[in-house]
């Protein structure tokens, strides 16, 4: 039996979550994409019956399916599709998509439609600093509903959402949160998203949202100069 606090106790709550709240909405058409806790078959089959498709990441939670996409990948051609970002937040971002319908038949998992894998390589303008991250996953949709360009397109969708947790939670400490009563949780997240919303509004290229909010805690009043919250508010930039 899994011990409280365990991936598996962890994967069964978030699965125990996800549907109740996924009940809740017009499925149909929708893609639902999830992290690796996420990747389960109960919740591939509800989404499905739902009419809907996931769009999953493999994990070393699940070893043998990140192992056999993983294997299929290993001596890949030319990517399906490449995409280049601009160097608007100061680097270069390249990512490039493999998808196949090999695993389709072999694979231990319901609804496959394809497997796929994804490389993002990223340089820093100013730096030059080179980092390369290679994804893994599944989805329900096949290539004739999806292309790699859109099974790309989803993919990064999820991951922008993610990393808007990322910042609130490394911020915040959210996942770590005592407010559970009504509706708390919801308001005080909903707070949480606005404040970062305005930070990231006047965020300095390469700046942290952790390193403005220290500035900020010493410096509270440009904050109300900002929101103009006060009688006397001056016109202010916070990226000063």
């Amino acid at each position: 039996m899994p011990v409280k606090g365990s991936d598996e106790q962890k994967r069964t709550n978030e699965i125990g979550m996800a549907i109740p709240l996924l009940d809740t909405c017009d499925l149909a058409g929708v893609d639902i994409t999830g992290d690796a806790l996420l990747t389960q078959r109960a919740l591939a089959n509800y989404i499905v019956e739902q009419q809907a498709h996931y769009h999953f990441t493999a994990k070393g939670n699940q070893p043998g399916l990140q192992r056999d996409i993983a294997l299929l990948f290993e001596k890949r051609g030319p990517a399906d599709f490449v995409e280049m970002s601009s160097a608007d937040h100061g680097r270069i971002e390249t990512r490039r998509i493999w998808c196949s319908t090999a695993l389709n038949a072999y694979l231990d998992f319901p609804h496959v439609g394809q497997v796929f894998l994804i490389e993002r390589e990223s340089i820093r303008k100013k730096t030059g600093d080179y980092s390369r991250e290679i994804a893994l996953g599944l989805t329900s949709r096949t290539p004739q509903e999806a292309s790699p360009q859109r099974v790309l397109a989803v993919n990064r969708g999820h991951w922008s959402i993610e990393s808007v947790h990322y910042i609130i939670d490394w911020n915040y400490d959210e996942d770590r949160s005592r407010i559970h009563t009504g509706f708390g949780p919801e308001n005080i997240s909903r707070l949480r998203r606005f404040a970062v919303g305005i930070l990231k509004s006047f965020q300095k290229p390469n700046q942290s949202i952790a390193e403005l909010m220290r500035k900020l805690s010493f410096r509270t009043r440009l904050v109300f100069d900002y929101l103009r919250m006060t009688n006397n508010s001056a016109t202010v930039s916070l990226r000063n």
